[in-house]
């Protein structure tokens, strides 16, 4: 396990080198110079060009490329362009942002998904498993925006019961200390804030589980109605055990791989792929600091940016496949 673990982790330095590449070569593409977007359309050629000489965006892009390597392998992700901090600094507040926000909303795709799959096949061609599996199939296709906008007016206007925007009432904000608000709250002992806080989540949460949770529920039921006409599966229904204990302990147990590979590829699409709901909802995450970085022809964080999300994808999917072998004993890295 040790030297499977370790021979991963050596295979990712090629693709996330590779990503930096690619990342580069499109940013540049992107039309719009960041010195002309910083000074403004009135300012003149010479203080335009004055400001690319000290960015270095006058040298060759293999020259720019090399030393934006050079800086990560410093642990330097560069300075932001737009407000001079070094963005190793200012990334974490949006990075955590993402992080709590995707986590509950993982948590409410896997505690429904996974529990709507196993009913659905435990009742196989029921009025709830038809429900259940329409419904995945509105989920999955449905756009996330305009789930999104429903949401806000009927549960924040119509109804007024939720919060429609941001992470925090702003008449009383939190104290970040680790900027995962849930979490600082709960440290300084604020449980009104707490609340405050899990209101503003449920909106956007439900929003951005809806289709890993629809695909988590496909993919549970699938599998489970392949474990469940397994012989072994016969046999502990032939000796008596409850239908319970034969669905949770021994048919969920052998037809979780393929649901764990879902659950860790749908986790690190939330984390990247979360933009369109922190748009809708005012949330101030990773997503929305890129995209904020493009408008600006913000270089250093948006590659960085890139780069930090990629890492996390590509880290999830390792831990999934080191958690195969801890589900399934027959699985042997070696």
């Amino acid at each position: 396990m040790f030297q499977y673990t370790v021979r991963r982790l050596f295979q990712l330095i090629p693709v996330l080198l590779g990503m930096t590449l690619i990342v580069f070569s499109i940013i540049r593409a992107i039309p719009g110079d960041p010195a002309q977007v910083i000074l403004g359309q009135q300012a003149s050629k010479e203080a335009i060009a004055a400001l690319r000489s000290k960015l270095g965006l006058d040298n060759p892009w293999y020259i720019q490329y090399f030393d934006y390597l050079k800086g990560l392998f410093q642990g330097d992700l560069g300075e932001s362009i737009r407000t001079k901090t070094e963005v190793a600094q200012e990334i974490w507040p949006y990075l955590a942002a993402t992080f709590e926000l995707s986590i509950v909303a993982i948590i409410i795709a896997v505690v429904i998904g996974v529990n709507a799959g196993i009913i659905s096949a435990w009742f196989q061609n029921s009025w709830f498993d038809y429900t259940a599996m329409v419904l995945a199939l509105i989920g999955v296709s449905m756009p996330i925006f305009w789930l999104g906008l429903m949401e806000q007016w009927v549960f924040g206007i119509k109804l007024d019961m939720l919060p429609t925007t941001g992470r925090e009432d702003i008449r009383d904000p939190v104290n970040a200390i680790t900027n995962l608000y849930i979490i600082d709250t709960i440290i300084q002992g604020r449980f009104d804030q707490l609340g405050a806080v899990l209101k503003h989540l449920v909106l956007p949460g439900i929003a951005l589980a809806t289709i890993p949770m629809a695909i988590i529920a496909r993919m549970t039921r699938s599998s489970m109605l392949e474990v469940m006409r397994s012989d072994y599966i016969r046999t502990a229904r032939a000796k008596g055990l409850r239908m319970f204990l034969v669905v949770y302990k021994h048919s969920l147990k052998n037809a979780v791989i393929p649901v764990l590979t879902v659950i860790g590829l749908q986790m690190g699409l939330l984390l990247g792929g979360a933009i369109l709901t922190e748009t809708i909802f005012g949330w101030p995450g990773i997503g929305r600091y890129i995209y904020d970085a493009i408008s600006y022809r913000d270089y250093p964080v948006i590659q960085s940016g890139i780069l930090v999300v990629a890492t996390i994808f590509v880290t999830i999917n390792l831990i999934v496949d080191l958690l195969y072998a801890a589900v399934d004993p027959r699985i042997k890295y070696n």
